[in-house]
């Protein structure tokens, strides 16, 4: 990094990219006072600032790697900045020297045709260039797309979303320049792209510092991210047998398994998310929220457990941070002083879930973590039976709570995720199952891929929409990839079916084709399940998950390559074209396509009603058509036939795996 004196200002390069470029006309820095309101509800919020001052900083002194800041010569110092570096890693650390700031905004030069990625895991916009995205985990929404019927209808229940919300956001990004940057906070931030001249970062507390990163390829810089974020332990090899089937039916799922056994599906996994029982509410059947296991839901589970094991088959529940109020757990952690607490009073802070109250675990109480870890993680799933299970949640912690820390609500709230995970994390590696136990999760901030061992995308809709169906898991995938979390896959058929909303059969195989070129395959039932398809309410679509089962399970040679690669490197199971076409800028902005690994390209259906695809096929390679055996020529679009059971996928001619790939279109 090099930083230099120039016009009264400066100017701070990293290798040969200019970061910050500053000027009394045109400063990069400005500081300010801000009074947030925020309204939230069931992980839905509302969130807007009175600034009361925004200050530019003009006037800059260099001394050595230290840069003091002013409004104008002569005035107080109310900013400095410290630079270091070595390589191509380089931090600059701030130091508010006016104890009032709480807003930060920060100038970096942009440049035309810029792309720039990342932003955690995103859903509708893989190129973030050109917009603003606010840093918040919350529920995304149903409905995301301010101009649908859908998201209006949700809007009038406070449900609806926009492009930019997620579960799992994070203040980095990757520049098509070959430079990362990543802000060190967890306060509320904003990542805005839509000046041509500039990208600017807005902050709601002057942070500890903002890393960076520049690399000659971009793979490099992937695998800078991943070692500076964590990464996850190989795929465990049960997962690799085949899909893992979702049912919420009681002691009847175990009947209903076997159907998909003598269908000639490839099961890795049964998972019951019921197994703690349920709860009967207006709005249908929710799960108690109580982490044991439920004999009246499930008798004899543990010889259950037993016979699946027998048959290869491991077993997966559900578990999340809360604990219902009418619940032994609650008490046990109420009287042990293990919940977040209410502002105003020594009592726990309770939260309406919709006809039911629960408590919030504090994990900033080392205490409360390592019982959650110990007693619920290790005890209640791991002794009990369970390789897996959904840790649901993370994005609900209100900002008006008491910790056990101090911490402030305002902060804790990105935070929480990645505690969430940890504690998980913890409880895996206390019975020496990391690397064997699997659970996934859909909420995240910086930091949660040490701990983390699978994302997935969340509660999409069950249809073909643009900014809440099918193809938003791919976007997700792909940018959530690049800075760290090597495993994503997503619930078969979408979750959520709300007014006309309905699963059909085309969207359940199409999804199923996509599933089958993921690190996981995993079925899910939905909200509405009696409403919605079924890969066992349709004998065709049964049929059909079964091949693309088998597809899945045939390619575990390659899949473990694929996550050996992930341990090694940092680089994703799902990746995006430009990761190994960089010199082809066609590339950099697609997000319906992806790499599966560096010899796979996978383009499957979003859309409904086809029988053809499209897609683009990198420049500088050829590319064998899985299924036809046909070559292309890279740097085209080509189109293909997309019957059911033959989604777009593609090799790239003399691969090491070639042979392998070629297999495909023989299996039945």
């Amino acid at each position: 990094m090099a930083l230099e004196a120039q016009g009264g200002g400066f100017v701070l390069t990293l290798g040969d990219t200019t970061i910050l470029e500053h000027g009394a006309d045109a400063p990069c820095l400005f500081v300010g006072r801000g009074v947030p309101n925020i309204e939230g509800a069931r992980g839905h919020y509302e969130i807007d600032d009175y600034v009361v001052e925004r200050i530019a900083l003009r006037h800059a002194e260099i001394d050595g790697g230290t840069i003091r800041l002013a409004p104008h010569e002569g005035a107080p110092w109310v900013l400095a900045l410290r630079i270091a570096a070595e390589g191509g890693n380089a931090e600059i650390a701030f130091e508010a020297l006016d104890p009032a700031i709480n807003r930060l905004w920060l100038r970096v030069p942009a440049q035309p045709g810029e792309h720039v990625w990342g932003g955690g895991e995103q859903f509708s916009y893989f190129d973030m260039a050109g917009r603003h995205f606010p840093l918040w985990t919350s529920e995304p929404g149903v409905g995301r797309d301010k101009s649908t019927l859908l998201t209006w209808q949700c809007d009038q229940k406070g449900a609806g979303g926009d492009y930019y919300h997620t579960n799992y956001p994070q203040p980095t990004w990757i520049s098509s320049r070959r430079y990362a940057l990543h802000v060190d906070t967890s306060a509320y931030a904003a990542f805005d792209f839509r000046h041509p001249g500039f990208h600017e970062i807005e902050v709601w507390e002057v942070p500890a510092r903002i890393e960076l990163w520049a690399r000659p390829r971009f793979t490099g810089i992937v695998t800078a991210l991943s070692d500076r974020f964590g990464r996850q332990p190989p795929l465990p090899e049960w997962l690799l047998k085949g899909a893992v089937i979702g049912l919420k039916d009681g002691a009847e799922s175990f009947e209903r398994l076997k159907a998909y056994e003598a269908a000639g599906v490839a099961i890795s996994g049964l998972w019951c998310e019921d197994w703690v029982g349920l709860r009967i509410t207006s709005f249908g059947n929710r799960l108690f929220w109580d982490w044991q296991w439920n004999a009246d839901r499930y008798p004899d589970l543990p010889a259950r457990i037993a016979e699946l094991d027998a048959r290869g088959i491991r077993f997966l529940g559900y578990v999340n941070p809360y604990l219902a109020v009418d619940g032994p757990l609650y008490a046990e952690a109420a009287a042990n002083g293990y919940l977040v607490m209410r502002p105003d009073a020594d009592e726990p802070y309770v939260i309406d879930f919709g006809e039911f109250d629960c408590g919030h675990v504090d994990f900033t109480n080392p205490r409360a973590a390592a019982w959650f870890a110990d007693t619920i993680i290790g005890g209640n799933l791991i002794d009990f039976g369970l390789s897996g299970w959904m840790a649901d949640f993370g994005e609900y912690l209100p900002i008006d709570v008491r910790l056990a820390n101090g911490m402030d609500g305002m902060r804790a709230h990105n935070a929480w995720p990645a505690l969430w995970a940890e504690v998980n994390a913890k409880g895996v590696a206390g019975r020496g199952k990391t690397g064997e136990a699997l659970f996934f999760m859909r909420s995240g901030y910086s930091g949660a891929q040490r701990h983390c061992p699978m994302l997935w995308a969340g509660d999409q809709s069950v249809d073909f929409s643009r900014h809440d169906g099918i193809g938003t898991v791919i976007c997700a995938a792909l940018s959530a990839g690049l800075l760290g979390n090597a495993y994503s896959h997503s619930d078969i058929g979408g979750y959520t079916s709300l007014f006309d909303t309905i699963r059909t059969p085309e969207l359940a195989m199409r999804w199923s084709e996509m599933a089958a070129f993921t690190a996981m395959m995993r079925t899910h039932e939905g909200n509405r399940p009696r409403l919605n398809t079924q890969m066992d309410s349709d004998p065709q679509v049964l049929a059909h998950f079964a091949r693309m089962t088998r597809i899945y399970a045939y390619l575990a040679p390659y899949l473990r390559k694929l996550s050996d690669e992930a341990v090694a490197t940092g680089l994703p199971v799902q990746r995006p074209l430009f990761l190994h076409f960089e010199d082809d800028p066609h590339t950099y902005a697609i997000q319906t396509a992806y790499l599966y690994g560096a010899d796979l390209l996978v383009a499957p259906v979003i859309e409904a009603g086809r029988s053809d695809w499209s897609t683009y096929l990198p420049a500088g390679a050829d590319w064998v058509h899985v299924w036809s055996g046909e070559t292309h020529k890279g740097g085209q679009d080509v189109t293909v036939p997309a019957p059911f059971g033959q989604p777009p996928v593609f090799y790239r001619a003399g691969s090491p795996d070639a042979a392998l790939f070629a297999g495909l279109s023989a299996l039945g």
